[in-house]
């Protein structure tokens, strides 16, 4: 099973409800940056829902460079900075989509757009629903999730089977290098191409 099947993002279907400290999901690994250069080690991700969430886990088993005023759980703009991993959730209908940032000690953000890269809102607004969690071992080598209420995502995206999905990562920072699941196109990475997000592919989470 691949990260895209049938020409959709895979998504996870879990029949139970799902928690931090017992995610039992397969990670896909994205091996080669923007450019097609190598990443060693592969950066790993999954996106799961459950009855109620949207879940996003992300991790590197190397050291990260996290914003120097991230703090764990709590909601952080300019994240993208330094070492960090991205969901975007589109509504190809109407061309708004989520931006959610993931830093390795779990800080948070996002922001909706209105179209590539204008902002719905000039302020910043944090969601009280989304929760966040993470795990950094001895060796810097990280693990960290975020949860975003499926009904939030119905309300203001009309989430279901026509959503388009992305997943990217910054990492290695300073020399930072982009990483996307999706092909973007070419060029400067811009991880801003909703039109180039895949549908989503739900499927069951595999039998452990």
């Amino acid at each position: 099973m691949g990260i895209l099947a049938d020409e959709g993002m895979t998504i996870f279907e879990s029949e139970r409800a799902l928690e931090w400290g017992d995610l039992d999901v397969p990670l896909f690994g994205l091996a080669t940056d923007w450019y097609g250069a190598r990443v060693e080690p592969a950066a790993g991700f999954a996106v799961v829902t459950d009855a109620q969430r949207l879940w996003f886990v992300a991790n590197h088993r190397r050291p990260a460079q996290v914003h120097p005023q991230a703090r764990p759980g709590r909601f952080q703009p300019e994240l993208w900075r330094y070492d960090v991993a991205e969901l975007f959730i589109a509504d190809p209908a109407s061309g708004r989509y989520f931006e959610f940032n993931l830093a390795p000690n779990g800080a948070w953000w996002t922001c909706e757009f209105t179209a590539a890269r204008v902002r719905a809102e000039a302020v910043e607004i944090a969601m009280p629903e989304v929760a966040t969690y993470s795990e950094l071992a001895a060796d810097g080598s990280w693990v960290a999730a975020l949860a975003v209420p499926l009904d939030l995502l119905r309300a203001r995206l009309d989430f279901g089977p026509e959503t388009r999905v992305n997943v990217a990562f910054i990492l290695e920072t300073p020399r930072q290098r982009f990483l996307s699941a999706a092909d973007l196109g070419s060029g400067e990475p811009d991880f801003h191409r909703p039109e180039r997000f895949p549908k989503i592919a739900l499927v069951p989470v595999p039998a452990s």
